[in-house]
């Protein structure tokens, strides 16, 4: 009786979990598409509502909410689902939507599309052989094996953004970092817009009368007479013609340069309402958790062997919150600008595996951090895996990801003032 008033609970939540992502899918990704593939949005979904129902589980075996044989369960259940998906179903529908999009292919989808999944299945066994997470115990499909190559790619995303987040964040909150930006300033970088602006339209009113100077004495001097007459006017250019090309290569220059000094003014804008806001009490604030991962990441970086491991994730987990919130409003530009009818379904399925692998890997890194009495049933779930084989990884990519960001962001605030006092 007691298992199935769990189970009720458990399938309760991720019907709630399923319809948020549904809605998330409807409302956000393809509001602007008639045509909807169904099995997209079921997958997209599901692999939702099972990565959430991991995270649920956590927190019921802290709280100790549900048996444990049925929490047992319910993990095994939901990894095997979620492992399915990761592994099996939405590789092999990316490389099916990818074969109905080429004409060619498109009588033998189904036959490329398997050769695709078997590609890909060759590449994700073969990640496992440089790191130390095969054994012999385990088969071939077995969860062991599956799980710790996914772990491997989840790690490495999770360590990219957090390792970026940590030195993104105080760079964006910070005022120390917000070089001084005034009216004069944009007002001058607009002024060199319009001028330029007006040489494209003042080149192009050029260009326009040209050809018409050319058209018109083409009418009248240049009719070409019998054969030797059609050869002339093929074989010799019309006078002024070389003086269009060259014009038309100076406009080519001044449009390019419109767009940059357009993208710098409007980088000026942001910047100056950036500084505007610093000045507010929650800028302030803002500013302070600047400072405040600014310590973390010196500590995370080069005091790697005497940082606390619960305080350590903790802080981990705040900045992955704040780089992922970034990603997805990044992903959601990035899909609009590129999706179309033929390409969106790709796109969400990719969305879908990286939000797949990212949860699982952090069952793995969470693992970890709890209490020994509280990691019981998901290691026995997990099975035998190098556990710390990952924090390791997570240190390793993680110190590469925030020292890469730190000369990214150093050049670029280097280079930004001298590109806006350029003359």
């Amino acid at each position: 009786m007691s298992f199935l008033i769990d189970s009720s609970i458990m399938i309760t939540s991720q019907i709630l979990f399923f319809g948020f992502g549904w809605l998330f899918f409807m409302r956000q990704l393809f509001k602007d598409y008639e045509v909807r593939q169904y099995v997209v949005q079921v997958i997209f979904s599901v692999t939702f509502a099972f990565s959430c129902t991991m995270f649920e589980l956590i927190i019921f075996e802290i709280l100790g909410v549900l048996n444990s044989s049925s929490r047992y369960f319910h993990w095994k259940m939901n990894l095997c689902v979620i492992l399915l998906i990761l592994v099996f179903m939405v590789p092999f529908y990316i490389g099916y939507f990818i074969v109905s999009n080429i004409r060619l292919l498109h009588k033998q989808r189904l036959l490329f599309s398997c050769l695709l999944w078997l590609t890909f299945m060759y590449f994700f066994w073969k990640l496992g052989d440089p790191f130390p997470i095969l054994s012999p115990k385990h088969g071939i499909l077995s969860i062991e094996q599956l799980i710790s190559r996914v772990g491997v790619i989840g790690v490495t995303l999770m360590a990219l953004l957090s390792g970026f987040g940590a030195v993104n964040c105080p760079y964006t909150y910070m005022s120390y970092f917000l070089r001084n930006v005034t009216d004069t300033d944009i007002l001058a970088l607009e002024r060199r817009l319009l001028q330029t602006m007006d040489m494209i339209i003042s080149k192009k009113k050029r260009m326009a009368m040209t050809r018409r100077t050319i058209f018109q004495k083409g009418e009248v001097h240049n009719k070409p007479s019998g054969f030797w007459g059609m050869i002339k006017s093929v074989t010799t250019s019309a006078p002024g013609s070389e003086n269009l090309t060259l014009i038309q290569q100076e406009v080519d220059a001044l449009e390019e340069l419109s767009r940059q000094l357009f993208l710098e003014t409007a980088d000026l804008y942001a910047t100056k309402e950036r500084i505007e806001y610093s000045k507010t009490f929650k800028g302030k604030y803002f500013n302070f958790l600047g400072y405040f991962f600014s310590i973390y990441c010196v500590w995370k970086i080069f005091m790697v062997k005497f940082w606390s491991q619960h305080i350590s994730f903790i802080l981990v987990g705040i900045i992955i919150v704040t780089s992922i919130r970034g990603l997805l409003i990044t992903l959601t530009k990035f899909f609009y600008a590129i999706s179309s009818s033929k390409s969106s379904n790709v796109i969400v399925l990719l969305l879908a595996q990286i939000m797949g692998m990212y949860f699982v890997s952090s069952v793995l890194l969470i693992r970890m951090s709890m209490p020994l009495e509280y990691r019981t049933i998901i290691t026995e779930v997990l099975g035998e895996l190098q556990f710390n084989f990952y924090h390791r990884w997570f240190d390793v990519i993680f110190l590469v990801s925030a020292l890469s960001s730190i000369l990214f962001l150093y050049l670029a605030h280097k280079q930004a003032p001298e590109k806006h006092m350029a003359p």
